[in-house]
């Protein structure tokens, strides 16, 4: 098998599972307990803290473990919709965030919050200007990602929270994909909240964390006790929160490598593939997206046969976000790129992870091309 959807989720590091085996077996306290095997626990949660700070610019003190991106991306936009219950709230997104944004920003607006969409360019950038259009008196948060998880494009995110912050408005970023890929630091980028998901960095599922600038004041997310400062009640999930501060250390520490390699990867691949197909697209701005990820389309052909067809060969592809595949839906991200139904449709989307070889890079571009040959000549 050939893995290359890695937006998707990654392979657990080698060293972040060793690291984490022990708070499976010998080491299982609890980290609310005062006894020694909880103490040990604690101190293992705090250090994670530490390291998690660490690779996003932030305090420890503004840390909170989640189980991952979709939980704290909805605990944002719910806490801060509640906290102003007695007055209008408007909140501003982009046409092309993770589902679990939209989904939340959709449900709030059934409950009377004005929820403005973006529309992006071609390339699927925010524009500041819109930004700045759109703020209202009564806008109280904008939720803009750092980096979109099917075509990789980099937002503006520091020149929106620049913008923001002059204006006193909250700003929050998912910023799932970006994290352990791409240099991220809260206070550069002048956001108030950030999601990520450790799953996406070589960690384990089921852990993330919420950056929280200063400890704003956010409603619990879960009631009962006094875990994570109070903001999520719930026994830690130690062993993956152990897991999830090893592998954005060691993330960080392999990004500048990494990145170049993936890079190396995605430019021997659309080399060989745009001279056996005419006309291939791809999807996204060149100059700024994550190293690791290419979306690519093809006229009149479908992205879901091509999928199917490297499957069979043992090639692991998407085409769209793991969130919303299976539904036989044209990616809302190409919809609001100005594609047409057909053409977003015909998209596949190949992401690289560290573990992806030069070796695989080429199997798969010659396994897409003959894909691509056999169907075109089966429509013949």
């Amino acid at each position: 098998m050939i893995y290359a959807d890695n937006a998707a989720t990654t392979r657990i590091s080698d060293s972040v599972f060793e690291k984490m085996l022990p708070f499976l077996r010998e080491q299982y306290g609890n980290a609310s307990s005062q006894y020694s095997l909880g103490v040990k626990a604690k101190r293992a949660v705090e250090l994670a803290r530490k390291q998690v700070s660490d690779a996003v610019g932030a305090a420890p003190s503004e840390i909170a473990f989640t189980s991952g991106g979709s939980e704290a991306n909805s605990w944002v936009l719910h806490s801060i919709s509640a906290s102003y219950r007695n007055d209008s709230v408007h909140i501003i997104t982009s046409a092309i965030e993770h589902p679990s944004v939209l989904n939340a920003c959709r449900a709030l607006e059934n409950t009377g919050v004005e929820i403005t969409f973006l529309p992006v360019d071609k390339e699927g950038r925010v524009s500041v200007g819109n930004v700045a259009s759109a703020i209202k008196p009564h806008t109280k948060l904008v939720s803009i990602m750092l980096a979109n998880n099917e075509i990789g494009t980099i937002q503006p995110v520091a020149e929106i929270g620049q913008l923001l912050r002059k204006k006193g408005i909250l700003f929050h970023t998912d910023a799932v994909q970006a994290v352990g890929h791409i240099p991220v630091d809260a206070n550069n980028l002048q956001v108030d909240f950030l999601t990520a998901s450790a799953h996406k960095f070589n960690g384990p599922k089921g852990v993330g964390f919420l950056y929280i600038r200063d400890r704003l004041e956010l409603s619990p997310l879960i009631f009962g006790g006094a875990q994570e400062s109070g903001l999520r009640a719930g026994t830690e999930n130690v062993a993956g929160i152990v897991a999830t501060g090893y592998a954005i250390e060691e993330c960080v520490g392999e990004m500048q490598t990494v990145s170049e390699f993936l890079q190396t990867l995605i430019s021997n691949i659309m080399a060989f593939v745009s001279k056996r197909i005419p006309n291939v697209l791809v999807n996204g701005e060149a100059g700024k997206r994550l190293p690791g990820i290419i979306n690519i389309g093809f006229d009149d052909i479908s992205g879901e046969a091509l999928m199917h067809l490297l499957d069979l060969k043992g090639i692991c592809v998407s085409t769209s976000s793991a969130c919303t595949s299976g539904k036989n839906e044209p990616s809302h991200v190409l919809l609001a790129l100005g594609q047409t139904e057909e053409q977003a449709k015909s998209a596949i989307r190949i992401s690289f992870g560290r573990y992806n070889t030069i070796d695989e890079a080429q199997t798969i571009a010659t396994a897409l091309c003959d894909a691509y040959e056999k169907i075109t000549k089966a429509k013949l």
